[in-house]
């Protein structure tokens, strides 16, 4: 019969094999999680309708320089749809599972994909297309799949017009229907009269008025918003023009509405 000593020494040895196994465990999931990423930069983008949007998705592709082509498989899938929107494998698109909803609208940047770049572009983005896209990488030190939701709006900066002392902001094509405001170089709040045009696609024309006579040399903001796109655009009015100090800024929501 074992001796009460020999109980706890050989229990003793027992809870080290077992600590060092949690331990080995423990850094080898570390390791694991911080070397073998998939993620996007943009879980929410937003595609403007009739546009090229990317869906972005990368991974670590290796722990040294790089990864050869042959050793990556990156396939796009969207929830709901049988077949591929993209597969790429043995260092070659492989197309013949892909859903006719993307025939010849999808690629990706294969020039990069050795330095983890497994986004894909997606052409002439239609109302259709919005939904969830799953990106999965398998290469020798990344595994996993990351979704990214696409939502589709239509939008377009507005041109600026004026005549006498009323100014003028036109937007060619919003969805879904905006809030459009007005403010000037301090941030005050302008009243405006804005109408909404439907074409026959049921894309909305925005015309926006100042209410307010307008003076020369100041700059006025339109922002234009929905619940997917906000749009700010400036202008500054001289003697005999208007100038837009700076392209209009587009900024998406990243939530899912």
């Amino acid at each position: 019969m074992a001796s009460f000593g020999q109980i706890i020494f050989w229990g003793m040895i027992v809870l080290i094999f077992i600590i060092s196994g949690l331990i080995i465990l423990i850094l080898a999931l570390a390791f694991s999680v911080s070397n073998g990423f998939v993620e996007s930069s943009d879980l929410f983008p937003v595609g403007n309708l009739g546009q090229d949007v990317i869906l972005h998705c990368r991974f670590n592709p290796s722990s040294g320089t790089g990864v050869k082509m042959n050793d990556v498989s990156i396939t796009w899938e969207k929830k709901g749809l049988s077949g591929v929107v993209y597969q790429y494998k043995n260092g070659a698109a492989q197309l013949k599972d892909q859903n006719p909803l993307f025939t010849e609208r999808t690629q990706l940047f294969t020039d990069f994909i050795t330095l983890g770049n497994a986004s894909l572009l997606l052409r002439s983005v239609r109302m259709e297309d919005a939904g969830v896209y799953q990106c999965s990488v398998s290469a020798p030190a990344s595994r996993g799949t990351i979704s990214v939701h696409l939502r589709v709006a239509a939008f377009s900066a507005p041109t600026f017009t004026i005549s006498n002392t009323s100014l003028t902001a036109e937007a060619q094509r919003w969805l879904p229907k905006p809030d459009v405001s007005w403010s000037d170089y301090a941030g005050n709040p302008l009243n405006a009269s804005t109408h909404f045009y439907n074409n026959s696609a049921g894309i909305l024309r925005i015309v926006s008025t100042l209410q307010d006579p307008v003076r020369m040399d100041d700059t006025y903001t339109c922002v234009i918003q929905n619940i997917l796109v906000k749009a700010v655009s400036q202008a500054t009015l001289t003697d005999d023009m208007i100038y837009s100090g700076c392209p209009s800024r587009y900024m998406n929501y990243r939530h899912w509405p």
